[in-house]
């Protein structure tokens, strides 16, 4: 599913303009992204976590030199889903 499905969705569920709905998961999406930018989780209950997660430094490999090189720590951005969320997909979506 894409952003514009999600957005033709909305569009035909609730009879407003796709236009409308557009500038509004846009916004969304911009203030999540602007909440985790800024080290800030965003919580949405009933369906998950958006969270920054800090990975530790780390020594990797440069295979083609064969050198070891060192990989800073850094914020990755992460979703944790709700339980409910969870619980929701395991039972609708059995093993195929």
């Amino acid at each position: 599913m894409t952003k514009a499905d999600i957005v033709a969705k909305i569009a035909d569920k609730l009879g407003l303009e796709k236009g409308d709905v557009q500038a509004t998961v846009e916004s969304f999406m911009d203030e999540v992204k602007t909440s985790l930018e800024t080290g800030d989780n965003v919580y949405l209950r009933g369906f998950g976590s958006f969270i920054v997660k800090t990975r530790a430094e780390k020594t990797g490999r440069n295979i083609s030199k064969n050198t070891t090189i060192k990989i800073p720590a850094h914020n990755i951005p992460a979703f944790k889903p709700a339980k409910v969320f969870v619980e929701g997909v395991k039972t609708n979506n059995e093993a195929k």
